[in-house]
């Protein structure tokens, strides 16, 4: 029996003693029998035909206390074998509810802000590869295009299924499921926020550093790295697998990279803190670097002197305008630096180079191994080819958006070691490699000087 139950029939026994002291309700154990034509003084019919009103005040109130008591017990021994039987009760399923618009409704605006910030953001991350700031962030921008779109869902709810799909990999199919969603409609908001990440977001997270500011940052970023001056950006390309293509047979091998499976080919430049400046996604995973980069847009804004840096250092009589970095698969032209040599067989000074660009380049690599980490849909793209191109750019505008705000850098993902033949120079290029050959020698001549002096 519950403890406060027996406290409160204590006292009133107490209550009926102070009232009624002539009647006992508990005869005790020493007193001798009554007579028989009297009726017992613990029985009923003593009681309730007692001159005093004490002891059916007692038994009213003693009832009362007895049936809330046993009501609790009863309710308590429910719930207990509720919770030891999970099939005694047809709740909903934990994952939908947690997935669902008033979970995150709840989440997002009235537990959100009981939480420290470390474990608020460190949740939100692990539900959506981002803090909680940068999310808002990212809704904010984006609410005013979601809303004219007329969607059925609140914008914030309709940003937070994409990233979270984004950032494990999920399926259509997998979130519709945790969401009570339609699978169709899941894609239809995918394909909306991932193009507009692509296209709205993308001015403004992903440029081209032409601010004399912004230059001049970049290029000591670097030169503290490498000691090598005015290196702008490190170039390189990655294949992203994407899942179940349907192609024709004269197909199959465009789309195979060389690492054996269906992709497309991300060429991203990235600055000195691992944000990417440039996104291109124009090729098929069979297609080689140079010939992705030769398509780009920002090859084309280079040759032909759309972009002009101004930002210009003498070495050695050579004026050396910001240039970008890449390993011996890019063509080596005058806004291009490339080893020279794959396998150290060059001179001292030619070595000392070759050495320190790659460790120019490594930069580039940590960080399409920190997108593939954050955004694991492009670990095994489950997208249509069609929209494959503007995930693959959403998640670079994400990308970004994670390195401004110093996020936490996850472990990398790593991608098999690359090789590849040096890459040939077209005739058009003929101009561009022979400056870019003489700077080449060039820097590493002054490098080789300048190491060996000290």
């Amino acid at each position: 029996m519950d403890e406060t139950f027996l406290l409160m029939l204590s006292n009133l026994l107490h209550l009926h003693n102070s009232l009624d002291p002539s009647t006992s309700l508990l005869s005790p154990s020493s007193s001798s029998p009554q007579p028989a034509s009297s009726p017992s003084p613990s029985s009923p019919s003593s009681l309730l035909s007692s001159s005093s009103p004490a002891p059916l005040l007692f038994f009213t109130l003693a009832s009362i206390l007895s049936f809330l008591a046993s009501s609790s017990s009863l309710k308590k021994e429910t719930d207990d074998r509720k919770s030891r039987d999970p099939n005694s009760s047809p709740s909903p399923p934990p994952s939908s509810a947690h997935f669902s618009v008033s979970a995150f409704r709840a989440l997002s605006t009235d537990h959100i802000w009981s939480l420290d910030a470390p474990v608020r953001d460190a949740q939100w991350r692990s539900l959506y590869g981002l803090s909680y700031p940068v999310f808002t962030t990212v809704v904010d921008k984006l609410k005013p295009f979601i809303a004219a779109s007329n969607l059925s869902l609140p914008s914030d709810y309709a940003v937070a299924l994409v990233l979270s799909r984004l950032c494990h990999g999920y399926s259509a199919k997998t979130v519709a499921s945790r969401s009570s969603l339609d699978p169709y409609l899941v894609s239809k908001i995918t394909n909306m926020v991932t193009r507009l990440l692509a296209t709205k977001l993308y001015p403004e997270f992903i440029k081209i550093p032409v601010s004399r500011r912004r230059m001049v940052e970049t290029t000591q970023g670097f030169e503290e790295l490498t000691s090598l001056p005015n290196i702008c950006g490190a170039i390189d390309g990655s294949p992203i697998k994407v899942r179940g293509l349907n192609l024709d047979r004269s197909l199959m091998n465009v789309y195979k990279c060389k690492y054996g499976y269906d992709s497309v080919l991300l060429q991203v430049v990235s600055d000195h803190r691992k944000i990417f400046w440039d996104v291109c996604v124009k090729a098929p995973g069979g297609a080689d670097d140079a010939a992705h980069f030769r398509d780009s847009l920002l090859y084309n804004r280079l040759t032909s002197g759309d972009i002009v840096w101004d930002k210009v250092v003498t070495v050695r009589g050579h004026h050396v305008r910001p240039y970008i970095v890449g390993d011996w698969c890019y063509p080596l032209l005058s806004f291009l630096m490339t080893p020279f040599s794959p396998d150290g067989a060059g001179t001292p000074a030619q070595n000392l180079f070759d050495g320190m660009l790659m460790k120019s380049r490594s930069v580039v690599v940590e960080a399409i191994g920190l997108l593939k980490a954050r955004w694991k849909i492009l670990q095994d793209l489950n997208v249509g080819l069609n929209h494959a191109p503007q995930t693959i750019v959403a998640c670079c505008v994400l990308h970004n958006l994670c390195q401004i705000a110093r996020e936490p850098e996850p472990g990398p993902w790593k991608d098999p070691d690359e090789s590849g033949a040096q890459a040939r120079v077209l005739e058009s290029e003929k101009q561009f490699y022979y400056f870019g050959e003489s700077l080449r020698q060039a820097l590493a001549d002054d490098l080789h000087q300048r190491l060996s002096s000290r």
